[in-house]
């Protein structure tokens, strides 16, 4: 199933993982401002938990904050982890669960992920569900299965409801941070098998409405080709994200 995609809005992320300083956040969040950012696109940025609190008070209003994880519980005695209620009040609008780099690093399950979801939705917060296939799994030709794997449990647990706050990303593990690139027709396949996958699984509404995002090594030279295909919804930006070319990557579709 493909389908037009002029029924559900633009979506671009940015995600800056580990990285960041005050004085570089500073001076990042200036020249975004300063830039122009279509009207019909919308725009979140993920940062490490201690930059949250700056970037949602330097950055422009009509681009949100998103945290790079949180916990499962509101509080409590859990040294180290943040909840999303915390997330929330220092002005975290979303929060990005499941990326790959949290289930393969941190070994976090596909169960815990989707745990993590149920919580952040019901504290307010809008989530981006990070999917995706390691090199081997891709050469195995099993891409489908893993993200459908690792979207089943997600499903299990969530209402159909609250699919109207969650944000696909679709992320070919391989192509992160090694300059390799899914081409716009293996995304396109992806995105369309996700879509079906959703349709079955959840509702063909769900299907229809959900934006599923690809990331994977995305930048200002790539993104135009795959912001064209029907399935694609939009990108989760890494590297790119905080360079100034971030802007030129929420323009792809103009």
């Amino acid at each position: 199933m493909s389908s037009s995609s002029s029924s559900r809005t633009f979506w671009v992320g940015g995600n800056w993982k580990m990285n960041g300083s005050v004085a570089a956040i500073k001076e990042l969040t200036s020249t975004f401002n300063a830039g122009s950012s279509p009207s019909d696109v919308e725009v979140v940025i993920g940062a490490p938990f201690v930059y949250v609190h700056l970037l949602s008070e330097s950055l422009r209003k009509d681009w949100a904050v998103a945290g790079e994880n949180c916990y499962v519980k509101s509080s409590g005695a859990y040294t180290g982890e943040i909840s999303p209620e915390m997330l929330k009040d220092v002005g975290a609008k979303w929060v990005i669960l499941g990326h790959s780099e949290r289930r393969n690093i941190l070994q976090e399950s596909d169960g815990f992920t989707a745990e993590k979801c149920v919580k952040a939705l019901e504290a307010g917060l809008k989530v981006v569900l990070c999917v995706g296939e390691l090199l081997e799994e891709r050469e195995a030709g099993t891409t489908q299965q893993v993200v459908e794997r690792q979207l089943a449990a997600a499903v299990k647990v969530l209402k159909e409801q609250d699919w109207t706050n969650i944000v696909v990303a679709y992320e070919p593990v391989w192509a992160i941070g090694t300059g390799k690139v899914a081409t716009p027709e293996q995304a396109q396949e992806t995105h369309a098998a996700i879509r079906e996958y959703l349709k079955t699984a959840v509702s063909p509404k769900v299907a229809e409405e959900t934006r599923i995002v690809y990331g994977g090594s995305v930048n200002g030279s790539n993104c135009k080709d795959a912001a064209q295909k029907p399935d694609v919804d939009g990108f989760l930006v890494g590297g790119a994200s905080l360079k100034p070319e971030f802007l030129d990557i929420i323009k792809a579709t103009q």
